[in-house]
């Protein structure tokens, strides 16, 4: 994908950029993969989409979510792709379009825990390979950083309190949400404790990445920051022009 017209010229061929960017659910990482896609032109690769479709298709099949054998021979039939938008990607899970069906805590659960096995994650990883192989990208996720690009040209992990991050979820949820803050961070507690403890490619930062900690952050203070790291990684001799490895 070519930088879209008009963004910031910044020394480095955006064709070949990969910026990654891992952290907790409800750290923010959506709002700031579009921002920093859209600034510096690039496409935005938002990879937990991916295994919120293949969850959907789990739940529709109604396979269990314990069950690793089945889950890998659904994911065997499974095609799942990312299509850029202007706010989000299309998400389309066997050629069918569904973005607005994956959204739900149902859904979100479900990816949660249908990440956790090994086979699934390499699934994935393959297909998120493929997505980035041509860079210009920003890419979002649990282990970006880690396993799916670990020499991107920026690795950025962004982090906050769970009490925090849970209490932004609340907010998303709009007026009259269906439960209590108090449930929503439970939630995420449960979450942290799967994706930190997994077996296979926990959640990390890894050595190189840049912590960017926006418990005491605005959004917007959030947003400036990452931006600001963006710039200043990719406009240093060490890593301008450096592309994929």
């Amino acid at each position: 994908m070519s930088p879209e017209e008009g963004a910031p010229q910044t020394g480095f061929d955006g064709r070949n950029v990969i910026i990654a960017i891992d952290g907790p659910a409800g750290a923010g990482k959506s709002t700031i993969a579009r921002h920093l896609a859209r600034h510096f032109g690039l496409l935005n690769l938002e990879t937990g989409a991916m295994y919120r479709a293949f969850a959907l298709k789990a739940l529709r099949a109604e396979i269990s979510l314990d069950d690793a054998a089945a889950l890998q021979t659904l994911a065997a039939e499974t095609s799942i792709r990312l299509e850029p938008g202007d706010e989000e990607n299309r998400v389309l899970l066997d050629e069918e379009d569904v973005t607005g069906f994956i959204r739900n805590r149902t859904v979100t659960d479900a990816a949660s825990k249908v990440s956790v096995f090994p086979p699934i994650r390499a699934w994935m990883v393959r297909l998120q390979q493929q997505l980035g192989a041509d860079g210009g990208v920003v890419m979002e996720g649990r282990d970006i950083g880690t396993v799916v690009f670990p020499h991107a040209d920026v690795k950025i992990f962004l982090d906050a309190a769970p009490e925090v991050r849970g209490l932004r979820r609340f907010e998303q949820m709009g007026p009259s949400p269906a439960i209590q803050p108090e449930e929503v961070i439970r939630e995420l507690h449960a979450r942290d404790e799967r994706d930190r403890n997994r077996a296979d490619s926990p959640l990390r930062p890894s050595s190189d990445a840049i912590l960017l900690n926006s418990t005491d952050m605005t959004l917007d203070e959030a947003v400036a920051a990452a931006e600001a790291i963006v710039d200043e990684r990719l406009s240093s001799p060490r890593t301008a022009g450096k592309g994929i490895r």
